[in-house]
């Protein structure tokens, strides 16, 4: 016990969480012997170890009521935290540290975690009683961004926590994240020493290549080779193992073959290595998941940080660090663009392009197979990083795309993310019984994800370069008002059409700058574009950029230049410089006919302004920046508090058709309509009809004019097969219509409705994704939904400005404001029942989809004529912003 009780918490250990077993009872009694009588009074509310002893065996004897997790630190348990339940949804928290790790933010990482687990049964609130001298312990339930009430009474502050995720919570969790990656991730990027374990003797192979690279590319600190067979390689010190190597490894760079992979993981691990990047292949892109799965279990045993396998390498351009651990044949530029790339092929061609065209980057990650360090890890690592404006993704893949979007939207406010996704492809189009199941393909969710949360997503690698060089560094655009100005009058017009093409104007200067131009330039035409005439010397071209950046009338400049016989590119560049020193306005130049002109025109500060081989590109550069630009300046937008919804009452319809239909399926007309209303969603009574006498009681029961439609739950399009008839005026027309449906169907089941008034039609539903979750579509609905496809999607949650914009930009959009003198509908109607199907989504994870078309929206409000919701038995609520406990 003694040693126990001495042995210090190393410095650098990861924490482990997990739930308690029986075996840890002794553990936590050893915790309790180890700590002050100040930590066992400010516990326990009294100096009673026994006490303590007894509540350690409550917790490890695994008897129901309550839950515990441990806290390990190098193998030792180091904390507890455990919940007691009270009542229905409710449970009091408890949790006790050793006292040698007291401020390490365990006691944070442990109550967001219990929180987690409470929640996922169904525990809404936690209740915890705290002597209020235990300052320490309050600031962990204040500082943890929970939502939280609290009440004082004789010296012990009672307090309430709420389970469920705030906006603020999440932001605290990501902070939180934030530094405990920066933390970890420092030994990969900021090495003091780096082995390269397989470095072989010949040159050509890729451990050979990435030791030359590093000792080449002028790497600051410490480098050793690993090889059993060599003294030194390529001038480089060589040990037969890490094990031998004489001192400290932060970063091992392992291209041993994949069967040896473990074993030097593990010799690694004994020597204290903190990150570790493997180049070598053959993992679970080769089908061998085990082998994968046992390295990431090394790792996790030993506190190694992975990046890898089957991947590129990293770099890390800063002066006082110079890490080029890759087997690429390009030598980055400093710079501050940072680019994470799944593909290793795909990365060699961005460092490539990027160099080409003098796009300098800050770091550079080869994900590779992804087994521990992820893009949401670089997100949060590149975030608060200094030396990083821009941060660019190639991803295939997500692993928890709800975490990204909202890392995205939290990094996205202070530097831009662009992500090219590979496998747009519609191949994986969905088969559904609902237009919104059958119109969602897997790119819709990414859209949709990447839409909310400001990701500037590109179509191709070389637009994404394009778009890094735009951004990195330079002023962001303040509208969408762009100046074109050059000696190349077609070019002008050619950046002009652009413009128009990607929602910049181009608009006509004002008379006075107009003036002003040809007086100072003999402009040939001076309205914008403005042309200067193919004889423009570099002084006039000069001129021409001061006044129109001194007139305010522009958000963006491009200059077209066209090199000739008669100019000089370099006094060209000059001057386009001199102009450009001290502008807040981005200034993009295009420069024909020079190509082996320099592709960047430098400033006198030391920064550069890009130039472009045609206008095209930098004009569809240009847009991103503005659209990001705009993005970033709007409010966040809130989730809009619903009245009249009945959470209880929508739950019953479902557990009931459940109780019948264990399997799922189908909601009938009535408990569609029943549901529809719990949310708040106005709905046209339906009455379904198994004969014609039954339709035309119907009828008389709604009132004519009526619709018969057909109930049958698998057809989607009805009016395709003849299953709608409308303005049916009396009885006689209902009874042809009954028979004409049945006979175009084949099903004898009916709907009958109320005719609504003219309106203008829409579609909104929801399809609930395995990987995004829910998503939700709005779009022009009836006969146009698949005609038209007109539609945006957007995830959860929905803010007031998600769902305004998804309603907004559509190309219905001015039928809607009242198109040619109409009167307009009502947009907030149409909008609320937006908001209601997305509460109904998050509210009933067994809704696999939901469709309403059509939604009439008109001057009275917008109503639901048809809708069809699809249940499923739901499993365990996914979390997706906890950490998985092991």
């Amino acid at each position: 016990m003694p040693a126990e009780r001495d042995a210090p918490v190393p410095a650098r250990p990861d924490v482990r969480i997990r739930p308690i077993g029986a075996g840890d009872e002794a553990a936590l009694k050893a915790i309790n012997q180890r700590l002050s009588d100040r930590s066992v009074y400010l516990r326990f509310f009294a100096l009673d170890r026994r006490g303590a002893d007894e509540h350690a065996h409550h917790l490890a004897d695994g008897s129901p009521g309550h839950q515990a997790l441990v806290a390990e630190c190098a193998g030792r348990v180091v904390g507890v935290a455990s919940y007691e339940v009270i009542r229905s949804g409710e449970a009091e928290m408890a949790f006790l540290l050793d006292d040698a790790v007291h401020g390490r933010g365990i006691g944070t990482l442990l109550l967001e975690q219990l929180a987690a687990v409470a929640r996922e049964a169904g525990i809404h609130r936690l209740r915890a009683d705290t002597l209020a001298e235990n300052a320490a312990m309050l600031r962990v339930f204040t500082d943890s961004g929970f939502e939280q009430t609290h009440r004082f009474d004789s010296g012990v502050v009672e307090l309430m926590l709420d389970t469920s995720y705030s906006a603020r919570t999440l932001d605290r969790m990501a902070e939180r994240e934030r530094q405990a990656e920066d933390k970890s991730l420092r030994p990969l990027f900021s090495p003091a020493a780096v082995a390269v374990i397989g470095a072989g003797r010949t040159p050509g192979g890729i451990g050979h290549e990435v030791l030359r690279t590093l000792a080449g590319g002028g790497y600051c600190g410490e480098l050793y080779a690993v090889n059993p067979r060599a003294d030194r390689i390529a001038e480089v010190a060589a040990y037969p193992s890490i094990r031998a190597v004489p001192g400290p490894v932060d970063l091992a760079v392992i291209a041993v073959p994949a069967a040896q992979v473990s074993q030097v993981l593990t010799e690694c691990g004994h020597k204290g290595v903190a990150g570790a990047v493997i180049l070598t292949s053959g993992f679970s892109e080769l089908g061998a998941n085990g082998l994968q799965s046992e390295i990431l279990a090394i790792a996790r045993r030993h506190s190694i940080r992975l990046i890898g396998p089957n991947c590129l390498g990293i770099v890390n351009t800063a002066p006082d660090v110079a890490l080029n651990a890759t087997f690429a044949d390009v030598t980055p530029l400093p710079g501050s663009l940072a680019i994470a790339a799944q593909s290793g092929a795909v990365g060699i061609a961005v460092l490539d392009h990027a160099s080409r065209i003098g796009l300098g980057i800050s770091e550079f990650v080869s994900l590779g197979n992804k087994v521990d360090v992820s893009g949401n890890d670089l997100l949060l690592h590149w975030w608060n990083d200094p030396r990083t404006d821009v941060i660019a993704l190639y991803l295939e893949s997500f692993g928890n795309p709800v975490k990204f979007g909202r890392l995205a939207r939290l990094v996205g406010r202070t530097k831009p993310v662009l992500v090219v996704k590979g496998g747009r492809s519609t191949g994986g189009r969905r088969a559904g019984a609902s237009h919104t199941a059958a119109a969602s393909t897997p790119d819709t969710a990414v859209d949709a994800l990447f839409e909310q949360s400001g990701v500037l997503r590109m179509d191709t690698l070389e637009e994404l370069v394009e778009t890094a060089r735009v951004l990195a560094g330079r002023p962001l655009p303040k509208g969408h008002r762009l100046a074109v100005i050059g000696n190349a009058g077609g070019a002008g017009v050619l950046a002009a059409d652009a413009a128009g093409w990607l929602g910049l104007e181009v608009p006509e200067l004002s008379t006075a700058t107009q003036q002003e131009l040809t007086a100072a330039t003999g402009a040939v035409g001076a309205g914008n574009p403005v042309d200067l005439g193919a004889a423009a010397s570099p002084e006039t071209l000069e001129r021409a950029l001061r006044v129109v950046l001194d007139s305010g009338e522009a958000d963006s400049v491009l200059v077209c230049y066209a090199a000739t016989r008669a100019g000089s590119v370099s006094e060209t560049y000059a001057a386009i410089g001199a102009a450009s020193a001290d502008s807040e306005v981005p200034i993009l130049v295009t420069c024909l006919g020079a190509p082996n002109a320099e592709p960047r025109v430098p400033l006198a500060n030391g920064s550069h302004l890009p130039v472009f081989p045609f206008p095209e590109s930098a004009v569809r550069a240009l847009a991103h920046a503005v659209r990001y630009a705009a993005w970033r300046s709007r409010p966040q937008g809130v989730v809009p508090t619903l009245a009249g919804i009945d959470a209880e009452g929508a739950r019953t319809v479902v557990r009931r058709f459940l109780e019948h239909r264990p399997e799922g399926g189908w909601l009938g007309p009535e408990q569609a309509e029943q549901l529809l209303q719990c949310a708040g969603i106005p709905v046209v009574h339906s009455i379904r009809a198994s004969d014609r006498e039954q339709a035309r009681t119907a009828a008389g029961r709604v009132g004519y004019p009526v619709v018969v439609k057909t109930a049958a739950e698998t057809i989607v399009h009805k009016t395709d097969v003849g299953g709608v008839r409308v303005g049916l005026a009396d009885e006689r027309a209902v009874e042809a219509a009954y028979d004409e449906i049945a006979a175009a169907t084949g099903d004898r089941r009916v709907i009958v409705q109320a005719m609504a008034p003219g309106s203008t039609e829409m579609v909104v539903g929801m399809v609930r994704d395995a990987l995004f979750g829910p998503i939700v579509m709005a779009g022009s609905g009836g006969v146009l939904t698949d005609l038209m496809a007109d539609r945006r999607w957007r995830g959860l949650p929905l803010t007031d400005l998600d769902a305004a914009e998804m309603v907004r930009s559509l190309r219905c959009a001015p039928l809607l404001a009242g198109y040619r003198g109409g009167e307009p509908a009502d947009e907030a109607a149409v909008l609320d029942v937006l908001h209601r199907v997305a509460w109904l989504a998050e509210t009933l994870p067994e809704i696999a989809e939901l469709d309403i078309n059509p939604l009439t929206a008109a001057p009275s409000g917008a109503v639901a004529i048809d809708a069809k919701l699809h249940i499923t038995p739901a499993g365990p609520p996914h979390d997706w912003y906890a950490r998985h406990l092991r």
